[in-house]
């Protein structure tokens, strides 16, 4: 009895850790379009200097200024392609975000090399319950399939003790 109890509270447990993940996604959503549409900026903010300057892009203004003579002039160049690469990225992850579903969301989140953004938005993270039918369903999943798998060496190891006690 005791023990049905345990693996009903940590059921519970699983099962509130769970529907936080999409509460955490939607934060990190947010984070995410905040970082995209900043980058976005500086971006567009290159690409109207390689306009008034007649590039072809901002790529081939970065790729002129990284040959300068100039140190600071090549280290700018080097930030901006930085910049560029972030954007790519970030593009990649709105577009994740927009229209990809709980799961994509989790492991985009959860990429180690992402970590950072992720501690960034657990650093305003607010827990909740999701209002959604999805982050319920997805939750309520996610709980049962982390219980079920944390139960099997339980189970074995129950199964195997009752063998035991069959077969002196």
């Amino acid at each position: 009895m005791i023990g049905r109890l345990i693996d009903k509270l940590v059921f519970g447990f699983i099962l509130v850790l769970a529907l936080q993940l999409p509460q955490l996604a939607d934060h990190y959503q947010q984070f995410l379009s905040g970082f995209y549409e900043s980058t976005r900026w500086q971006v567009e903010g290159y690409e109207a200097t390689a306009k008034e300057y007649q590039y072809a892009d901002a790529n081939e203004m970065i790729a002129r200024h990284q040959q300068n003579e100039e140190p600071s002039v090549r280290a700018d160049a080097e930030q901006k392609l930085m910049t560029l690469a972030v954007y790519e990225e970030l593009k990649q992850g709105v577009t994740i975000f927009d229209s990809g579903n709980l799961f994509e969301k989790t492991a985009y989140m959860f990429t180690p090399s992402r970590f950072d953004y992720l501690e960034k938005t657990l650093s305003n993270f607010k827990p909740g319950i999701p209002l959604t039918a999805s982050g319920i369903g997805f939750g309520v999943v996610v709980a049962v399939v982390i219980h079920y798998l944390g139960s099997i060496p339980f189970l074995l190891w129950a199964r195997r003790r009752r063998r035991l006690k069959t077969y002196p």
